[in-house]
């Protein structure tokens, strides 16, 4: 009885790796955007440009960014999923060909995670009458439902928190005067880097100073070179 309400009971914990590739995506996106308009508005403002040619550029580069932001990630974890897909229909083919084989070599990769080989064994057995597929997948392949790539969820998550990210310093420069412009924009984009980063740091685990610092750190790096080359650009021309 008590075994039979142990199987039943949901489960309910939850795990950081369940919402990794989302969170992720997100954080690269909004990291982004916060960081190259804002830098592409203080390089453009650095270089003496009227305030309508900035907005015009950081519009540009938010509209720019997010596609490619989308893109790019689209791209990249579909050949993920492609690599996933592959491997699954060739262990198809494998557990179709030789089943008694793949169950020794499931036995096998569970004795050297510490199992006994007759454990091992029933443990294989039980596994592959179950969803031998999926006992495969999550232990030779390393492919889990947490885990699995998915293209267009990363795609959406990229161009919606870079095109969020990139909203923050366009708004300061928009409501900001002409004159204090890269003064309002740097300290809000470099605020909301360390905030960015110490939430994503915080939620994978990690400590919430380091994770902000670093991401501070190639943010104000990044908008004090767009800085000095808008300035020279601005300077001889």
């Amino acid at each position: 009885m008590a075994d039979h309400r142990l199987r039943s009971r949901k489960h309910k914990e939850k795990h950081r790796t369940e919402r990794i590739g989302g969170l992720r995506a997100a954080v690269l996106g909004a990291n982004d955007g916060i960081v190259s308009t804002a830098s592409l508005i203080i390089g453009v403002a650095a270089a003496d440009s009227g305030k309508p040619a900035v907005l015009i550029a950081g519009l540009a580069g938010l509209v720019a960014g997010a596609m490619s932001m989308a893109a790019g990630e689209y791209v990249s974890v579909h050949s993920q999923a492609d690599t996933e897909n592959a491997d699954l229909e060739r262990e198809k083919r494998e557990l179709a060909a030789d089943e008694e084989g793949e169950k020794m070599e499931l036995a096998g990769i569970y004795v050297s995670r510490g199992l006994e080989p007759r454990l091992a064994r029933e443990v294989a057995d039980q596994l592959m009458a179950h969803d031998a597929l999926a006992a495969h997948a999550r232990d030779e392949l390393g492919i889990t439902e947490a885990t699995a790539a998915r293209p267009l969820q990363a795609a959406v998550f990229s161009a919606v928190s870079f095109a969020a990210g990139a909203g923050v310093p366009l708004c300061a420069a928009a409501l900001a005067p002409q004159w204090a412009m890269t003064a309002i924009v740097v300290p809000i984009s470099l605020i909301l880097l360390f905030v960015l980063g110490g939430f994503a740091a915080r939620a994978g685990g990690a400590g919430i100073w380091v994770g902000g610092a670093r991401v501070l750190f190639w943010g104000a790096f990044a908008m004090v070179a767009t800085w000095a080359i808008g300035y020279a650009v601005g300077a001889t021309v």
